[in-house]
């Protein structure tokens, strides 16, 4: 099965985390399918925070892979963000 979900980078308390599209049995920060995007919590106000390749989540999602929960959170954010 095929994951997107996400992937921890960065250094010791500064989080950086890949937006990747994964296969469900590899680890955490392992191999990976794809990078479609990144989410960086700690950005300030004029950086930016999240980015989503739309069309390949879009792709990645309709050939089967699940979002995990705390992606669809994040990029349902983005989305109201930028609307």
């Amino acid at each position: 099965m095929v994951v997107i979900r996400l992937s921890r980078g960065g250094s010791k308390a500064r989080p950086f985390f890949n937006i990747v599209v994964a296969d469900k049995r590899t680890r955490r920060d392992g191999r990976f399918i794809e990078r479609i995007g990144f989410y960086n919590p700690i950005a300030k106000e004029h950086e930016e925070s999240i980015r989503v390749a739309q069309d390949r989540l879009t792709y990645w999602t309709g050939v089967g892979a699940q979002a995990s929960p705390t992606v669809e959170r994040l990029v349902s954010q983005a989305v109201k963000k930028a609307a």
